[in-house]
């Protein structure tokens, strides 16, 4: 599973555990945090920052002839891959992984051509 955060200070390809955990889930057992769940850990692994969608912030006061005034703002985010969930009294659950596609090779066929 792949999460999009506010930026983090981490290089790419590092792991991060996130320790903050308000809720886990382990089939039919739910654990609820109270804030927190002890114990329990998300360990991701960093691909690198990007910027948000920009969004636009406009300023208008009515009746005083002010002029729209417009503003763009584009947030930072960082982007993490879920490698495991570690919760107390839970084995480690590992994330399932998706297969990746090989590409085919293609061989470009030769052109002949009889001119003329």
């Amino acid at each position: 599973m792949t999460i999009d955060v506010e930026r983090l200070e981490v290089a790419d390809g590092k792991t991060i555990e996130l320790d903050k955990v308000l809720l886990l889930s382990a089939g039919e057992t739910v654990t609820v945090g109270k804030p927190t769940v002890e114990g329990a850990k998300v360990v991701a692994t960093a691909q690198g920052e990007f910027k948000d969608k920009k969004i636009l912030v406009a300023n208008f006061k009515n009746k005083t002839h002010s002029s729209l005034r417009r503003q763009g703002h584009r947030q930072l985010h960082t982007r993490l891959v879920i490698d495991k969930i570690v919760g107390p009294g839970i084995a480690e659950v590992e994330t399932a992984k998706k297969p990746r596609r090989r590409r085919t090779t293609t061989t470009k066929k030769e052109v002949t051509s009889d001119g003329p």
